[in-house]
């Protein structure tokens, strides 16, 4: 099979819930610096009722292993939402279809009452801290691990021929001033911006392929040449190099 072909694979390789594992040993990460469901650990207690913000299929959320019956998610993908349905309602965890971030319309809001979850996790989903502060309880926690604004910077640079930078204002420091106007106290951040090892063009096609707010309109036949140049790269060097960009917040309302 020609390379072409591969690439064309890889760009329809079905793809449910988030879950990367199709690229096990193609795409090599730096390791994060904290443990994003350690942290969430620290903070949740078997009695707290548990909101996951854009639960993708569910993956990340299973292994804190908090009792289903005070677990809450939200998913807006239709495919993830079903397959969320699927897998996470049979155990006792409610879900709903539903999402919301900065650009949400006033009276747009989530369908949980005022001062609900006492503790909301988000990972790598959009959000609006007003929605999340009107739904947790005073003294309840908001954890968040994000995509920072510099992730793919390089291959967005490359692949897109109109590059902008992609949001480029979604930073620790942007959230951490909001949340204290919003009557937080910011318990820990960290932050990480290192270089990602990309073994084959397969592995960024499939990426590209789904990461489309990152790469709109991608797709093999657009972007043939550009791919060429890439592959030629990897015999040349080994590999392609990405930064990756991710940041944790830790926040604590504090407003009794």
């Amino acid at each position: 099979m020609d390379l072409i072909k591969q690439w064309e694979e890889e760009e329809n390789h079905a793809f449910q819930g988030w879950d990367f594992s199709h690229l096990d040993g193609r795409w090599i990460s730096p390791e994060l610096p904290w443990d994003y469901v350690k942290t969430i650990k620290l903070y949740l207690k078997d009695t707290d009722i548990l909101l996951d913000m854009g639960t993708g299929g569910g993956e990340v959320l299973l292994t804190i292993g908090h009792p289903y019956q005070n677990t809450y998610t939200t998913e807006a993908y239709t495919p993830n939402y079903e397959l969320c349905k699927k897998v996470l309602s049979p155990l006792g965890i409610t879900v709903v279809q539903a999402d919301v971030d900065e650009n949400t319309k006033p009276g747009d809001r989530l369908p949980f009452d005022d001062d609900f979850f006492d503790v909301i996790i988000n990972r790598h989903e959009s959000f609006d801290l007003a929605e999340v502060a009107r739904l947790l309880k005073p003294g309840g926690y908001f954890i968040t691990q994000q995509v920072g604004n510099k992730n793919s910077i390089e291959l967005m640079q490359r692949l897109n021929d109109d590059y902008k930078e992609y949001m480029p204002d979604h930073t620790v420091k942007r959230y951490t001033d909001r949340l204290g106007l919003l009557g937080f106290e910011v318990i820990q951040t960290d932050e990480m911006i290192e270089s990602a090892k990309i073994y084959d063009v397969g592995a960024l096609v499939f990426t590209a392929k789904i990461i489309e707010w990152e790469f709109p309109g991608f797709s093999v036949k657009t972007h043939l040449q550009k791919i060429l140049g890439f592959q030629k790269e990897i015999e040349e060097k080994g590999f392609l190099e990405s930064t990756e960009h991710r940041f944790i917040i830790v926040a604590k309302n504090i407003i009794e």
